[in-house]
This record gives C-alpha cells, structure tokens and sequence, in this order.
C-alpha cells in the first residue's frame, strides 16, 4: 500500500516518502513514527495550523497528542484517524511545544516539536499632524505591536532621517530641539519585523508671525467697585510666543503685593481702590514684531443689599410681599433677580402665584399669592450692575395640611379585622391631630372610612384595627392625616388582601313566589351578594312546608347566584298555600334563614276556551279578531294566543300573536290582500295554554286602487281652489273606488287636512297667506290608493298662482313667480 499526505492550508512534514508494507507477513512490533511534522513550526497568528504524526506498528498504533506543560486549544480538531491534529485561528497562546504519541501493545514512541506563532507589525500609537512655533520643541511618539518586536526608522518627505546635534530618534520616539522652518514637513515612521513593515505619517508646520490682539480684545473700560479683584488679560497671538510687559500711563507696572503679573502675562490688582483707575496698556513682543492694547479701569463704590422680612411663617392659600431695595452707586443701573431654593422664578410658568413689582429704581417687590407648600423654602434676591452682584435671602415657612402618611402595612388579618401600621405624615409644621383609616374592595364605591379600635387615631399613633369588615373579601387600606389647617392627601394604597372566611350572617330577601306549572311551587328569592357570602362553597336552603303542618321540607340549592327554585309534586293541588323560608350556607357552616312567608302553589291552565269569536276585515293588510272572556276555569288567563293562518295551508303551519291582560280584540296587521285567513284563540297563563276556541275565517279586501288621480286642473277664487281630475278605474283585482281624498297643508307643518268627496272635483280652503301643498288619492274599501302629483298654491293676499311639481327645475319656476307676485304687491 502506498500513504500519501497532502497539505491544503498550512502543513508542515519533516519528510515526504513511500512505505512498502505488507500485512500479514510482518509479526508484532512497537510503533514507529515515520512521518511528523517540523521540529520548529512557524505559523502567522490568524492562520490554521496542522501539525500531522503517521506511524506504522503491529497492531496499529493508537495516536494521541499533548502540549507540553500545557493543554492542547479546545477549538483544535483531530482528523485521518487523530494523526492530523489541526488548530484554527492559531493564537499567540497557542505557541509552545506539541508531542504526538503512537503506541499499541508492543510499546509506544513520540515526537517533539515547537510551535511559533507570529503576528505582523500593528500600530497601538499613531502620528497626529502638529503645529509648533520656531523654536519650540517636538516630540513625536509611534508605537507598534508584532512578534517577533518591530523596530522602527524615520523618514522625512520620503527619505531616511539622519541623526543630528538637534535630532533624536530612539524606540520610535523622535525628538527636534529648537525647531525652525527646515524642519516643516512631512514624517514618516516605519515599523517592522521580519514578516512585514507599516507607516504612519504626520505633517509638522513651523509657525512665525508678528504678535497680534485681532482675536483678543479687551473692554475698553473695566468698571469694578472698591475692594475687588481686577484680572485684565493679554494674550497676543504671534509665533514664536511674544513675551508681555504693562504699562499704567506711560509708566511701566510695578509688581507689589496687590499688583501681580500672572504667568498667562494677564494683570492682577488686589482690594482695588480709586487709585488704581485708569489706562493699562499691554504689549506683546517677539522676533517678528510687537503689538499693543489698552483698557481702562473705573472703580465705583460697593452696592449692598437689603432682602425684608427675613424669616416668615404663612398658612397655605395667604400672601407675602418680600421687598429687596439695592443701596449702590448712583452711575451704575441695576438689575433684580429673584430665586427660589437657588432656582430663578420663571414668572410665566408659575400659574400666577409669583409677581415682580419693580416701583423704585433702586428697590424691587416680590408678591407671592395664595401660598402653596411647594412654594416653602430660601428665597433669594440678587441685585447686579455693570460692576458687581450681590445677593441676600430670606426664609419662608409655610404651614399646610399634611403630607401623605408613609406606605400601609397589614400586620394581621381576621375574617373581619385587620391590623394596620404606617409611618407617620410630614405636619408641614402644624401638628398632626388624628389619623383616618380607608378602605376600598370590589364591593365599594371608591374609598370609604372604616371604623377602628380604637375609635380615634390620635396623631402621635401608627398603627390601628380596621374593624367590622365582611368576611372573605379583599380589601385596599390607606390613611389620611388632619390638622389644624385639614385634611392631607392619602398614603399608597396597600396590598390588597382578603379577609379569613366565616359563617355567612345575611339571609335572603324578597323571598316570594312565582308562576309555574300544575304541581309546581315555584319559590323566589333575592340572591345573596357575594361581598356577603362569606366564603367559598356558598349556596341556599330552600325550606316549606303545607301551611298548617310542622315539619319542613329542605333542598339544597348549590349555585352562589341562583334566585328561585321549583318544587313539583303531582300530589300538590293548584293554589295550595305553603309556608317557605331560604337560608344560606357555605363551606364554614349554616347561616340565618329568611323570614317565614306563604305562597301558593302554580295554579291549573285555563279550562275553558274564549266564545263568541269573531273575525271582520278591515283593510287590505289588516283584520279585526274579537272574543268574550272566560267566565270560569281552574286557571286565572294572563292573556290571549291568537293563531291563524292562510286557506289552504295547515293549522300546525299557523302564525301566533300574543296579548297580555284583559284584552278582547286585536287587530292583525301585515297580511295579504284579498286572501281568506282561518283564526282560533285560546288563553294561557304560567302553567301552560287552554284550549283553542272554534275556528272563525275572514278575507282581506281588495287592494286599492293603484293608479292616481292624473289631469289635475284648477282654478283659483281668492281664497279657495278648485279643483278637479279624471276619474280613477281600478284594475280587476283592486277593491272599486268609494270616492277620493284631497289632502291640503301649509308648508312647514306636518299634519294634512282632508276633505272627502265621492266626485272627481273638489273645492280647497285657502284661509291664509302662504304655500299650501296639495295632493289627491282614491280611496276604496281596501284603503287609500296612490297619490296624485303634489301642488303648490302661493296665496299672497288676493293674488296666488299654482306649480305641478314634477320635478326639480320647478322648483326655479316657483322662484320667479314669486318675485313676479312681489312686484305685483307693491307696483
């Protein structure tokens, strides 16, 4: 067999040959490496290694690798049967010496090689560009990382720099003694190693130029007050940097313990006095040139200030006026500036609480209205002029209700007791006199005071019991602190908690009965809310019992909000009094039961059927179905069931109508015309239906007339309109025409006048000014037919006129014709 290896990214064999082998006829032997890997292995980091042990043996040698006095790299991976031990993303760490190991029951053998990672050159610290002014010295810094260590070169507009009595290059550091306009331009670094080079690059710019104040100018008058210290600055701009002198007058300053000329070159003076005014002049200096500038010093007398009354106690919702007069020289303005707890009032955004009141030049007023708590604390009024601020503040206590009490603890809760604890509200200086304890659960509407042990919470207290809670209920607590100014805003609600089950103690209301069936005794009762249930498994006890007799009947009735329960017995006769009574329990125990009341028994349905039933049409769609009441029957009716139903269809098919009391007619409406419809009534009550009475038939009328009224025409008499049209003639299947209708209303309103007439014609009222709208329709024993087109008749004294209104454009028509009655009016 022939072993080939082949390397795909970085592999490293000491030596490369066939092996002649031939199984089988060999016998055992020890294992012999007979291909490894280099004794030293150089690897870039970032690469992959693999380092590769082949060894022949009988039997075959097992391979195994280590790293000496260290672990082999978890990201390694083994491949071709752990004889390629491979490392990815090789790191410096991973540098070191690796031993493969191949070994089988004849004896083992091992190699030993090294492993070294470099890594290129990369810069830590790079070049900046740098402006120096001539003369001053440069030092320049460039810092690399690689293994093995780069060292470093310089180069100056692309050529080696050389060492010289003014230049320095040591570690990467390059160091220029007094600069001038040679050294101006661009340096390199290199860094490198024996596996690659990098460069950085900066430029150096030597500055020289004249002193100049172009981009420093000083106030041409400093106005200071006596005592203060005065700091006029100099600082001319030039290269290389200009050295400075001052001058008052024409005479140099002399430096003293108040005068000082500070090493930035500004001047100082000491506790100034009015022998210090007057002209300073500044002058910088350099090779190039010198430049010049002048300030002038006014010394004024100090203000002083006066902030009244100085400390305050105020009760929320008064007002305070705080004055601050400013005492100062008489050339200089003043500004006031007022402060709260060191912050500026901002009078726009303070609701109006807050008014500046500026009546003298030299005094301001502060008003403050309806005081709140926030509005507690150091006041301060800062007087400031052109030569110096001053400030004073004063002190004002606000007395208000207090603050909300600290966050309430529930200590211990019974089923209807709770112990409660808090700490104690800010008094807002007044002393708290008593604490109110609250409660809210599901059951409340919002919060409401709970009665407490002891009854009054006096202010000194922190802790109370909640009593006479209900039972099984959760609850929020809070408390809310008084004094003699009110009442405070609330703690933090609690944790809501729900109190320990009990008994339950409300028994039903409004125990009653109900309609049923025959042999029923239908018991009602108020349901027990569940903020009165008292626990959980809540249910009712119905009890009854013949009234007369003595013992009781008792049902479970298991659902929490169940309010009545049927009894049924065939035995029980209608109407039969009973006496009922409903308790409560739950899974704590029985509570009370209801008080005793009687009801009876569901009466018996009604026996006997209506008589004298009777049918009459009354117009297309609607017939008229009249009875007489029940005389006698077991069962009081509650109403009446009317069924009918067409000819020709089935009386299972019937459609019913319902009427409620004492009812003896009804008038069915939407049927169809001209149909024959069959109708029978029974009456019914809570215990079910009587019998149907006889049936009884009757037939819609006919239609009316479809067709309207057409060739209306009329003419106007002053104040009546006639009016005539074609006679209406019906079709075959609408009812024959009785006479017509003619309905007339003034515009604006809403109810129609009607006049009858049994000929095409007809004479309308118009008895006042204005627009009436008319109309006509046949009417017939099956009802009013369609109308004909509207008309409007305009009624303006003795003048009128008349529009068929058939569309919208005579609506235009109508509009001229009114103006054409206006002129005739008033021409």
């Amino acid at each position: 067999k022939y072993l080939h290896i082949i390397d795909k990214i970085v592999t490293f064999i000491l030596c490369l040959k066939t092996i002649f082998y031939f199984p089988g006829v060999m016998g055992e032997y020890e294992p012999k490496i007979e291909v490894h890997f280099p004794f030293t292995v150089t690897a870039a980091k970032g690469t992959t290694v693999k380092m590769e042990c082949f060894a022949l043996g009988n039997p075959v040698p097992t391979i195994t690798w280590m790293k000496v006095n260290g672990y082999i790299p978890s990201k390694s991976r083994l491949r071709k049967s752990q004889a390629v031990l491979e490392i990815p993303n090789v790191q410096l760490d991973d540098a070191g010496i690796y031993e493969c190991r191949a070994e089988n029951s004849r004896g083992k053998n091992s190699f030993r090689g090294q492993l070294q990672v470099y890594t290129y050159p990369h810069w830590v610290e790079k070049l900046n560009d740098t402006q120096l002014d001539s003369g001053s010295p440069l030092r320049w810094e460039c810092k690399a990382t690689g293994k093995p260590r780069p060292t470093y070169r310089w180069l100056k507009n692309g050529v080696p720099l050389l060492l010289q009595s003014r230049i320095e290059m040591v570690n990467g550091v390059l160091m220029i003694h007094n600069v001038n306009q040679s050294d101006a331009g661009m340096y390199q670094c290199l860094a490198e190693n024996k596996y690659g080079a990098i460069y950085a690059s900066a430029e150096l710019k030597i500055l020289a130029s004249a002193p100049t104040f172009a981009l420093n100018q000083l106030k041409k008058t400093i106005i200071v007050t006596k005592g203060q210290e005065v700091v006029i600055e100099c600082k001319p701009q030039g290269s290389p940097k200009p050295t400075i002198s001052w001058k008052k007058g024409d005479k140099a300053v002399r430096e003293n313990k108040r005068i000082a000329i500070l090493p930035d070159g500004s001047l100082r003076i000491l506790n100034a006095s009015k022998s210090d005014e007057g002209k300073y002049v500044c002058q910088g200096e350099n090779v190039f040139g010198s430049a010049e500038i002048i300030a002038s010093i006014s010394v004024k007398e100090p203000t002083r200030i006066e902030l009244t009354p100085k400390r305050t106690e105020l009760t929320v919702g008064e007002s305070i006026v705080l004055n601050c007069k400013a005492i100062h020289d008489a050339s200089l303005d003043v500004t006031f500036y007022w402060t709260l707890k060191g912050q500026p009032i901002d009078f726009q955004k303070e609701g109006g609480h807050f008014e500046s009141i500026r009546a003298q030049a030299s005094s301001a007023d502060l008003m403050i209205r309806n005081i709140l708590l926030m509005h507690a604390g150091r006041y301060g009024c800062r007087v400031q002029t052109t030569a110096d601020s001053v400030s004073d503040e004063a002190e004002l206590l606000v007395r208000g209700p207090p603050g909300p009490p600290g966050i309430v603890i529930v200590e211990e809760i019974t089923d209807s007791t709770a112990t409660l604890s808090w700490s104690p509200a800010a008094d807002n200086h007044s002393p708290i006199s008593s604490y109110n304890l609250q409660a809210r659960s599901p059951f409340s509407l919002g919060w409401q005071t709970v009665k407490t042990v002891p009854e009054i919470i006096t202010g000194d207290m922190e802790s109370a019991m909640a009593v006479d809670l209900n039972p099984w209920v959760e609850y929020e607590f809070r408390v809310v602190a008084t004094n003699p100014i009110g009442t405070g805003d609330p703690s933090t609600p609690s944790r809501m908690i729900r109190t320990n089950e009990a008994v339950p103690k409300t028994a039903p209301t409004n125990v009653s009965g109900r309609s049923g069936r025959r042999h029923e005794l239908v018991i009602a009762w108020e349901p027990v809310s569940e903020e009165f249930q008292n626990g959980e498994g809540f249910g009712y006890i119905v009890a009854f019992r013949p009234n007369g007799t003595r013992g009781w009947k008792e049902k479970m009735v298991t659902s929490s909000e169940a309010s009545k329960f049927i009894y049924r017995d065939e035995s029980v006769p209608p109407l039969t009094p009973f006496e009922v009574k409903v308790g409560v329990y739950n899974n704590k125990g029985d509570g009370p039961f209801s008080q005793i009341v009687v009801i009876c028994s569901a009466e018996g349905e009604p026996s006997a059927a209506p008589t004298d039933v009777k049918a009459t049409s009354v117009s297309v769609s609607e017939i008229l179905v009249a009875w007489k009441h029940i005389k006698e029957s077991l069962g009081r009716p509650q109403g009446f069931e009317i069924g009918y139903w067409k000819d020709m269809e089935q009386e299972d098919a019937a459609e019913t109508v319902k009427t409620r009391g004492n009812e003896s007619s009804i008038i069915l409406t939407g049927l169809e015309g001209n149909t024959l419809y069959h109708f029978t009534v029974r009456a019914y009550n809570g215990a079910g239906y009587g019998p149907p009475s006889s049936e009884v038939s009757a037939t819609t009328k006919k239609s009316p007339p479809s067709q309207a009224p057409n060739n209306l025409r009329w003419e106007q008499q002053g104040s009546q309109l006639s009016l005539g049209w074609e006679p209406v003639r019906p079709l075959a299947n609408e009812s024959e025409v009785m006479g017509y209708k003619v309905f007339y209303r003034q515009e604006g309103h809403s109810n129609s006048q009607v006049i009858e007439t049994q000929k095409p014609q007809a004479v309308v009222p118009l008895p006042d000014a204005g627009v009436y709208i008319i109309e006509v329709r046949a009417y017939s024993e099956g009802g009013d037919g369609t109308a004909s087109s509207q008309i409007r008749q305009c009624l303006a004294g003795h003048f009128g006129f008349v529009i068929l209104l058939l569309n919208w454009s005579c609506i235009i028509s109508l509009m001229y014709l009114l103006l054409c009655c206006h002129d005739c009016l008033y021409h």
